[in-house]
């Protein structure tokens, strides 16, 4: 067992890894919950805001965290019209199959467009403050830690005021709620589909500056993500951003501590004995409420 110190130390790694984790399932939470669409790209869209970040970086010295300012409208933008020009093509009668067909092919294009432009080799963005740590009650805190943490509590709370305190934020969630009596009472459900798709791909973008900062990055790394982020939005419950910020976060401290504890292999494990245990146990999820239960 490790020590007293340690497991403060890895507690507190974890529950900064879990804010990472949170801003990305809330990405995944959005999409879910206005359209119906496991979007399998999201992590793939993850590591190419890493590569834009690195690119910025090397190419023009844009520091990691101002480089959002670029890459959070552009993936907005991208959003809009995937879900423009290819979601909302897809017919109703098959749209579920479609929709993880077409996000998946959108993966794999990814990967391949960073694969033939980058090669597959591993690349990383090294900023000399990224380096340091913050010490507290002989904890130490690193830098390109709480610089992702705090990206992710800002991030989440832009979402939630945009959810609770505007008239989109009403909109999308009665479209989230019931699409077709949000249509009967005037709520253009194409338009906020569309919107909420493009805030869904920007937490990608800002999730992508902050991997880039604390780990290093290769085209294919998109497919260690998307386990740990659909059993994320599931043992939260589908549709529920609180739901998913707080499993992420649990998540990531539990992580932490089997992976001091045991072994890497059984800090993995964590995502797949919560995400079985949710399915067995409350199968809409622990914050799922009525919109889990009815998919």
């Amino acid at each position: 067992m490790p020590s007293t110190s340690l497991l403060v130390q890895g507690l507190a790694l974890g529950l900064l890894t879990g804010g990472l984790y949170a801003v990305l399932a809330s990405g995944l939470t959005l999409y879910f919950g206005v359209m119906r669409v496991i979007q399998l790209a999201h992590p793939a869209f993850l590591v190419l805001g890493a590569y834009l970040t690195y690119v910025l970086f090397h190419a023009a010295g844009v520091d990691p965290v101002l480089s959002m300012v670029l890459t959070v409208p552009t993936f907005f933008v991208v959003g809009m019209l995937i879900q423009r020009l290819l979601i909302q093509r897809l017919k109703p009668e098959t749209f579920t199959m479609m929709s993880v067909l077409l996000t998946f092919a959108l993966a794999l294009i990814i990967e391949g467009t960073l694969g033939l432009v980058f090669s597959g080799s591993f690349r990383s963005v090294d900023v000399g403050y990224a380096n340091r740590s913050l010490e507290v009650l002989g904890v130490s805190l690193p830098f390109d830690r709480l610089i992702g943490f705090g990206a992710a509590v800002v991030t989440l709370g832009a979402l939630l005021v945009i959810l609770y305190r505007t008239r989109y934020g009403r909109a999308l969630r009665a479209t989230m709620q019931h699409r077709e009596a949000a249509k009967l009472v005037g709520v253009d459900t194409d338009r906020i589909a569309a919107i909420g798709f493009g805030l869904g791909l920007a937490t990608a973008a800002v999730g992508g500056a902050v991997l880039a900062l604390i780990t290093t990055f290769f085209p294919a790394a998109h497919w260690a993500w998307i386990a740990r982020l659909l059993a994320i939005i599931v043992v939260g419950g589908l549709g529920s951003i609180t739901g998913a910020a707080v499993a992420a976060v649990v998540m990531g401290v539990l992580e932490s501590v089997a992976l001091l504890s045991f072994s890497p292999v059984w800090a993995a494990m964590v995502f797949y004995v919560f995400l079985f245990g949710t399915l067995i146990l409350r199968p809409q999820g622990f914050f799922g409420g009525r919109l889990a239960e009815r998919f």
